[in-house]
């Protein structure tokens, strides 16, 4: 059984969907970057640690989680790097099979751009919510059991060569995706294994309604 992390971000995240109480049901490697506390919370979840400079959190709050053998890990607000992304350096460094952020998409544009290029700078995370999975493509991949499920696959260089798609609506064959093209958008999956390959660039896929 692969070993799974969740990692709270601070983006927009409707917590009160059903989907994440049964996403989390039973799972304990739960970790929070700062305001993603808030959303932790709301799901009656108390994160391993939450790491951050809690400019949005009282005192009154850090003291209660520390009383609850939460790990508290506090950063000072001038810093190189993102409360997201320190905690998330800090998971994957702990070899996890999968980790999957919450709370990564939307908000603020920048913060949701850099969180999708965190897929080519991380290994093993995913970005979910009630309504998409985001994954970085390898240049050999199948999706497995997905079946009339909609696909958009976004070129994150400036080209994707030799991009073949088998097992989808609309098949490719060796066709070299440019940065901006949108003919990759709304697929949909026809086959218990789906297949993608090509030969370089970066590539991120997006399933809807999973």
């Amino acid at each position: 059984m692969k070993k799974k992390a969740f990692i709270f971000l601070n983006g927009i995240m409707d917590s009160k969907n059903k989907f994440y109480k049964e996403l989390l049901k039973n799972e304990k490697y739960i970790y929070c970057a700062d305001g993603g506390l808030k959303y932790a919370l709301d799901l009656g979840i108390t994160p391993l640690e939450i790491w951050g400079d809690f400019d949005s959190l009282g005192n009154y709050q850090l003291e209660n989680l520390k009383k609850s053998n939460c790990k508290v890990v506090k950063f000072n607000k001038d810093k190189d790097f993102t409360d997201g992304e320190l905690i998330i350096k800090y998971v994957t460094d702990l070899n996890f099979d999968e980790i999957y952020i919450l709370g990564g998409l939307g908000g603020r544009t920048d913060h949701f751009l850099t969180n999708l290029n965190f897929l080519f700078k991380y290994k093993n995370i995913f970005y979910i919510d009630e309504k998409e999975f985001i994954f970085k493509v390898e240049n050999e991949h199948t999706i497995y059991n997905k079946v009339n499920f909609t696909i958009s696959f976004i070129p994150m260089s400036d080209e994707v060569t030799n991009l073949s798609l088998s097992g989808f609506k609309y098949p490719l064959s060796n066709y070299n995706l440019k940065r901006g093209e949108s003919l990759c958008n709304s697929n949909i999956i026809i086959s218990n294994s789906a297949n993608i390959s090509f030969s370089s660039g970066k590539l991120i896929g997006i399933i809807e309604n999973i």
